[in-house]
């Protein structure tokens, strides 16, 4: 008889009306002063839904944190850095960091990293669309519509269809 353990089944939810919801957790907490700043790719994205659905006058910060990583020397270069955009001072601003997946949280720690190089923010809250746990660093999401436990094999990838709509799929690495 074989013994191969089955995987249960992770049912993926709506990415756009994720979006929705994470909206409704931050809107209750946004001041004057509040910045949107989105993680490449994926963050970015969620950023700008984002600053749609919460009709923010002001732009959105993007930055791309491969050179802030701590794994860097041994992953290399990302093929495809994109240049970070901080169009706003941060000094006494209040920042939601905005990602699509909280894992390690070494993303997040780089991202912490490089805003400080711009400034020092009043506050630095964190969005995220699912956290999937399995954290190696102390850092939680203040604003997340969507916990899912996975296997480490299993990446949850946010990507954009040709409507810019948003989506998520799963791969498995063996």
């Amino acid at each position: 008889m074989n013994a191969e353990k089955k995987r249960p089944t992770v049912v993926l939810p709506d990415a756009e009306l994720l979006c929705v919801q994470l909206a409704g957790l931050i809107r209750p907490r946004l001041r004057p002063e509040t910045v949107l700043v989105g993680i490449h790719s994926g963050g970015v994205w969620v950023a700008q839904r984002l600053h749609a659905l919460l009709g923010l006058g002001n732009e959105i910060g993007l930055i791309d944190v491969s050179f802030y990583r701590d794994d860097y020397g041994a992953r290399g270069l990302h093929p495809r850095v994109q240049p970070s955009s901080i169009p706003f001072d941060v000094e006494d601003r209040t920042l939601v960091l905005v990602d699509d997946v909280l894992y390690t949280g070494r993303t997040t720690r780089a991202a912490i990293n490089e805003l400080f190089d711009y400034g020092r923010p009043a506050m630095i809250q964190l969005a995220v669309l699912a956290d999937r746990g399995h954290r190696q660093l102390p850092i939680c999401a203040d604003f997340c519509p969507w916990r899912v436990d996975l296997d480490p094999s299993s990446e949850l990838v946010l990507s954009q269809n040709d409507n810019g709509g948003l989506q998520w799929s799963l791969d498995e690495h063996a």
